[in-house]
């Protein structure tokens, strides 16, 4: 299995000092920085676009950006986020008249390529594209929008899908997304995710004013992972 990744979300982040946030929650140990893209159509909220991709790889953003597409159709935008700097680009089945030809532009983009489960959505369409993912993530919430509480139903999930990803022997990361807290994040884990999306968790713990905040949550999210190993 890969190694853990704390991928916070920046919906939650404060927008007007967004490079700062990003640099903050980075510098205390986050590995991935978690882009959430809605069109207030496939989902009812609408969000950010490439630019903002963009200007976060110009503010001198290295880390990893993981471009989770809740948007549809997707085939026109991936070429603008892979351009944009985006390192995974993940998307909803439902979301794409042609599953595989997606993933296959993301990957011929110079990008990493994922689908996106929602809570009621089957693993089933692995089954025909697992050579084509390089990451799975399934929401624990119903897409649209953040600060909701982790639905049970998906440790059993995680654990079918991680079963999955070890059947095939492919290098394939597992993220969760939605209600991930300090205090679940090792039930998580235990169930197979190797990859945590966390957005009001991190960025809404305490005051926005002091980057140690971001310390002390991420830290503590960190310890419950080492002991879940």
């Amino acid at each position: 299995m890969a190694e853990y990744a704390i991928a916070p979300s920046i919906l939650s982040a404060n927008f007007a000092r967004l490079g700062e946030e990003v640099d903050n929650v980075l510098k205390s140990g986050a590995e991935i920085v978690h882009f959430d893209v809605m069109d207030n159509h496939y989902v009812p909220n609408l969000t950010i676009g490439p630019l903002v991709c963009d200007a976060l790889r110009s503010h001198g953003v290295t880390a990893p950006i993981d471009v989770h597409l809740m948007v549809k159709p997707v085939d026109r935008i991936i070429p603008d986020f892979a351009k944009a700097g985006a390192t995974y680009i993940t998307f909803h089945p439902d979301a794409s008249d042609h599953v595989d030809r997606s993933l296959q532009l993301i990957r011929e983009s110079g990008c990493k390529s994922g689908l996106v489960f929602n809570p009621a959505t089957s693993l089933s369409h692995l089954d025909y594209v697992m050579d084509k993912v390089d990451m799975i993530l399934l929401m624990s919430v119903n897409p649209g929008f953040g600060g909701q509480s982790f639905i049970p139903s998906t440790l059993g999930k995680l654990k079918q899908a991680r079963k999955m990803i070890d059947d095939s022997g492919l290098d394939i990361r597992l993220e969760v997304d939605g209600g991930v807290k300090v205090n679940n994040i090792r039930e998580i884990a235990a169930a197979g995710a190797d990859t945590f999306v966390a957005g009001s968790a991190i960025f809404g713990a305490v005051g926005k004013d002091d980057a140690n905040d971001y310390d002390t949550v991420v830290g503590a999210m960190k310890a419950e992972l080492a002991q879940a190993k």
